[in-house]
């Protein structure tokens, strides 16, 4: 043991430095104070699959790893609409979700923030509008922010979140650049 405490001494510390913060990283600082300036308190979100392939979903499930954590940016996801702030809704909307989706809002107290997630949310990608889909989720519900990709990294997500959050009361969809 002693042997092993000189060589530690003698040779001293082999790590590398820590990484920089990523440039899409940093969004996580403006978002947190932004939540707490608007809010006061937790933002809550209801996400909503209308109908989607799950790419996007498992990119929102990466939002609770420890690289992102937004538990600790104070983002909470609830289970019930009647507890949202905001509905994040990934997917073409299928015929067989319309009336849930809008039974969604309708139950999200106001004032509500939509995103919709992905290609798919936002113009209805590769399924488009036929006979099992309606397409993007603005042609059933009022959409406050789309975040584009096939599917969006999580860093897009939450730079979308900001972007609702920080429109809120804007009119029109935006996309988070």
């Amino acid at each position: 043991m002693l042997k092993t405490l000189r060589q530690i001494a003698r040779v001293g510390i082999v790590t590398e430095n820590a990484p920089a913060a990523e440039v899409e990283l940093r969004v996580r600082v403006a978002l947190e104070r932004r939540i707490r300036e608007v809010l006061g308190r937790a933002l809550c979100i209801r996400q909503v699959d209308a109908g989607s392939c799950n790419g996007c979903e498992l990119e929102i499930h990466a939002l609770g790893n420890p690289l992102y954590s937004v538990e600790s940016l104070g983002i909470r996801f609830v289970a019930s609409p009647r507890h949202a702030d905001l509905l994040l809704v990934t997917g073409p909307v299928s015929r067989h979700m319309e009336v849930a989706l809008r039974r969604t809002y309708d139950a999200t107290p106001d004032p509500k923030l939509v995103v919709a997630i992905g290609d798919c949310g936002a113009c209805g990608g590769i399924f488009g509008q036929g006979y099992a889909t309606l397409g993007p989720v603005s042609s059933v519900i009022p959409v406050d922010v789309v975040v584009p990709g096939c599917p969006p990294a999580p860093a897009r997500i939450l730079a979308g979140i900001l972007a609702a959050i920080s429109g809120a009361g804007d009119s029109g969809p935006a996309t988070p650049g």
